[in-house]
This record gives C-alpha cells, structure tokens and sequence, in this order.
C-alpha cells in the first residue's frame, strides 16, 4: 500500500482512500459519526464567525487576518532580487491581507530599503538566545537591527536536513518572541508518517514543543507544511489541508486556550501557486499561506496574496 501511494503521489495524482486517513487509524463506524460532528460543528463555527469580524470575509474560523509569507529561500542574485522587488511594488495586492517575504540574510538590506514597506521582511532562522561565538549564525538582535519583523522556525529543511529537534526549535521561538519578533512556527509530516497514520500525532508533538516553551501567542503564525508537499509540485487537496489544520485549532483549544485557538492563524504551505490558492483559500481553517518557488515570481506571489478575495462575499 505505502508504495502504491507513493506513485501515486510521484505521478501528481490523488491517490484513493486507503484503509485509513493518512492521519490516524480509525474504525469506520467512529469516522462516520466523527464526519457528522465535523459537518456540524463546521456549520456552527461558520455561522459564528461572522459575528467576529467586521471585514466581510467568511470561510475563516480563526479571527485573524490573512497572512501571507514569501520564503525565498537559499535563491537569489542582488540583479534577480532587484527585479523581484521591483515587480512586488508595483504590484496591486488587497488591503486585508499581512504580507512577508523572507530574502537570504545577505539580501535582506538590500530588499528592506528598496521594497514598499506594505510589505514586512523575516528571517529565515535564528539563533536560540542571544549573539556571540557561534560560527554562521544569525541572532535576532541582528534581524531587529536590520528591520525584520518576522523569523521563520522550524521549517522542515531546518528540522530533516540541518537536524534541528523540536525542544531546540522551540527555544528558538520564545526567544525570539520574548525580544519582539514575530514567529512563523512551521509543522508537518514526512510522507512515511502520513502513509502510517501519524500525521496528527506529529503535528501535535511539534506543536507542544512551541507550546512548552513560548511566553505567548500574541506574535505566533502556525505554518501547516507536510513535508511531502514541499517542492515537490505535489500539494496537499484543500480536503486534506483543511482536516490538519482543523485538528490543529482543536488541539490549541484544548490545550493553549479557546482565545487563541481563534486568534491565532494557521496557514498552509507546500507547492502553493497561482493555480491552486483560490480553492484552498475557501477552506474556513486556512487563514493563508506560507510559499515557496512561486513568491520567487512577483505577479504570482500577488495572485496568491489576492486569493483572499476567494473568502470575501458580496456586501
């Protein structure tokens, strides 16, 4: 089964339900009643959340407002960078949107002093605590210096490839919000643990770790990214995106607090383009997207910023 699954995904297709979600092994009976719970209380939550916000945007469980990040990556010239900014200011983007790009460090001056300051700047990863001898790192003292805002952790590449542990990242976080940065705090499952039903079970071990560690949510982006999906063309169905990311709310209900569980916005990332974000937006528990490839090309990073138009209904 999980090789069947796997060429399913590697051919760009959905792959058929198996025998159990991908999210956890359940029986059939407690899925049908847990579908109907889910209906329900997507109905509720939907009706309700239109007495939270005056800004005629439905589709939105959470109360924030739409987020959208740019992770450029390890990508770049200072000529390719120039001409990216270039294409964001002129760019057309909706108001009600929060929107951050995330340049290489060595580009992030260049990119603060020429981009629009519609838009904010973030880092890409920081350091645990505060400056000194430790070799290639970036503290977040420097990032305040240079005019972020923001700082990206715990993303995959940084967990899988660089080997950061989920206690580490979270330490990671409270300092950085503890000295006024905001947080991208990223999660997701790798393809062997959504194929052995784990998917929640590791969303909510990388969640406790941020949970554990920082002073408040106040400053906090949740940034659902399976692992699988990232650079790989291979994205996550709204269905799938939007059965995460309901389980994450659920989870910070019951274990953070109610308040932020609505507050606190919980976006998607993982092969997200200019194709695909208007239906996964419609999905009420997505509250944006964190990109990847696409935020390299301007006029799509502002489709993707404008799919939040895809919530909005007429007045």
């Amino acid at each position: 089964m999980a090789s069947s699954l796997t060429a399913q995904i590697s051919c760009g297709t959905q792959p058929s339900a198996p025998s159990f979600s991908g999210l956890r092994r359940t029986c059939p009976k407690l899925d049908a009643a847990v579908s109907f719970s889910h209906r329900v209380n997507s109905s509720i939550r939907l009706v309700s959340s239109s007495h939270r916000s005056p800004r005629g945007v439905v589709a939105m469980a959470g109360s924030g407002k739409f987020f959208v990040g740019g992770n450029w990556k390890c990508n770049g010239t200072k000529d390719s960078i120039a001409k990216l900014v270039s294409d964001l200011n002129s760019a057309s983007l909706e108001a009600d949107v929060d929107v951050v790009v995330s340049p290489p460090f060595v580009y992030i001056d260049q990119v603060k002093s020429s981009l629009s300051d519609r838009i904010e700047i973030s880092g890409q990863n920081s350091w645990v605590g505060k400056g000194g001898a430790f070799t290639g790192e970036i503290s977040v003292e420097q990032l305040k210096d240079i005019g972020c805002k923001w700082v990206i952790l715990g993303h995959s590449e940084r967990r899988h490839v660089i080997g950061e542990q989920d206690e580490f990242i979270g330490k990671k976080a409270a300092y950085a919000l503890s000295e006024g940065l905001g947080v991208i705090a990223c999660i997701g499952e790798k393809l062997e643990e959504r194929e052995a039903g784990k998917t929640f079970d590791v969303c909510f071990q990388q969640l406790k770790a941020f949970a554990d560690a920082v002073p408040s949510w106040d400053k906090v982006v949740v940034a659902y990214e399976p692992v699988w999906a990232i650079g790989t063309g291979k994205v996550a169905s709204p269905q799938q995106a939007q059965e995460v990311h309901v389980a994450v709310r659920d989870w910070l209900k019951k274990n953070v607090s109610e308040e932020v569980a609505s507050k606190t916005r919980i976006i998607y990332g993982g092969s997200v383009n200019g194709g695909n974000c208007a239906e996964l937006a419609k999905e009420e528990d997505i509250d944006g997207f964190l990109v990847g490839g696409a935020s390299l090309k301007g006029p799509e990073f502002a489709t993707i910023v404008n799919s939040v138009t895809s919530k909005k209904v007429a007045a």
